[in-house]
């Protein structure tokens, strides 16, 4: 007897047009590695983002249809939403604007660094979530993805701020997967490790370059933006009524937080 669910390599259970996913964060890094590895297994991809010329470029590559976003602005999310929502139901969203500012110690903290990341990592997702609900629920089969970080699973010195609210986007998706499982919601994690990134670091440590790459001085093989998008697409891509609660991904080398090997 042959399984009726299609494989891992498919979207899960396709309706006779595309399923619709959304990207939030997609202009580059992660977001954009995410647009190409979900185009390419056949999604309708949304690709948003406040940077309307690189998500055009990623537009002209890809096929993805790129809309401008600022998930710090609640009229931004709101025309975001009622325009997407208007062109049909939508079967996932990608959680994945979010960022670090500084590593600084509790005792040095910039409060506008943490005001910004709670913001940005746990606000805007909770913004995307609330006003993209309605069209999820709508699709049927829909799926909520929260790109987190190995962040939220354990402290580290001068990390307070970002582990902090990597825990809390951690926290609501906890919750929310108890919530929307009546309506065939998924809810899944994904939290990368040491992902070299072109921003990342270089954003965390105020555009210095040199601290920067000093991140990832000797560091065999730090995990790249296309690996974790190639997670999120697992996760996306499995059978509907399989639910990947949490993917953590590291590289070899970062055998925790607090321990990389440098060669």
């Amino acid at each position: 007897m042959t399984s009726s669910q299609p494989p891992l390599g498919a979207p899960a259970d396709p309706a006779p047009s595309a399923l619709r996913a959304v990207v939030t964060g997609a202009s580059s890094g992660i977001g954009a590695a995410t647009v190409r590895a979900l185009r390419s297994s056949g999604w309708e991809v949304i690709a948003a983002a406040r940077r309307a010329d690189r998500l055009q470029a990623l537009a002209d590559e890809t096929g993805a249809v790129p809309m401008t976003l600022d998930v710090t602005s609640q009229e931004s999310v709101d025309a975001f939403a009622a325009e997407v929502s208007a062109a049909g139901p939508v079967h996932a969203l990608v959680n994945n604007a979010g960022g670090a500012f500084g590593a600084d110690p509790v005792a040095d903290a910039v409060t506008k660094d943490w005001e910004w990341m709670y913001n940005v990592n746990v606000l805007g997702s909770m913004r995307m979530t609330r006003a993209l609900l309605p069209a999820l629920r709508d699709g049927g089969q829909g799926s909520i993805l929260f790109l987190t970080s190995t962040a939220a699973l354990a402290a580290y010195e001068g990390g307070a701020g970002y582990c902090g609210v990597k825990a809390a986007q951690q926290s609501m998706a906890r919750s929310l997967r108890l919530e929307e499982a009546e309506h065939n919601i998924r809810v899944v994690e994904v939290s990368p490790g040491m992902v070299h990134t072109e921003e990342f670091s270089l954003n965390r440590l105020g555009g210095d370059q040199d601290a920067a790459d000093s991140v990832y001085n000797g560091v065999p093989f730090p995990l790249t933006a296309e690996d974790v998008a190639d997670a999120v697409a697992f996760t996306l891509n499995a059978p509907h009524h399989v639910n990947i609660d949490q993917l953590v991904l590291r590289p070899l080398a970062q055998a925790a937080n607090h321990k990389v090997l440098r060669r």
